[in-house]
């Protein structure tokens, strides 16, 4: 995993990633944090996101996604159905599922250059410890990297 620190969004709409992924809950809310920036630079992937079933717990693990253009670029945002739901104490962040939106960004997105935040360990409350273990073991032989946030 490459690290850098700076802004996701700028930097995908610069061009440096093919494909972004963020943790999303599976409420089609896009709310807060960097889903509610995704859903205002990307309407596209907020639109991917409804088109899928609300509070639908089958939904966890998997993704969606939308391929847009701007400036000459194309870039895939995927939404990676990391946890249930926004509410409740304690950990919100289901590492299973995470394992299996990693596996699935592989699948489908291999050779391609992807960005991504510390997904599951922000307002999910994950150890972002053991989900960067788990982004490691999918994406092997992937060139992924973390973007830390600057504020």
């Amino acid at each position: 995993m490459k690290t850098v620190r700076g802004d996701l969004l700028k930097l995908a709409l610069n061009g440096v990633f093919d494909v972004i992924i963020h943790g999303c809950n599976c409420q089609c809310a896009m709310g807060a944090g960097i889903a509610k920036a995704i859903k205002s630079t990307f309407p596209e992937a907020y639109d991917a996101d409804c088109q899928t079933a609300r509070a639908d717990k089958n939904k966890l693990g998997k993704i969606s996604f939308a391929t847009v253009e701007r400036s000459g670029h194309e870039l895939t945002i995927v939404n990676g159905y990391t946890q249930f739901h926004w509410q409740g104490t304690g950990v919100l962040a289901d590492y299973a599922a995470i394992r299996s939106v990693m596996a699935e960004v592989k699948s489908q997105f291999a050779g391609k250059r992807i960005g991504y935040p510390k997904i599951g360990a922000g307002l999910a409350k994950g150890d972002w410890t053991i989900v960067s273990k788990i982004i490691d073991e999918e994406l092997t032989g992937e060139d992924h990297t973390l973007v830390e946030y600057l504020v």
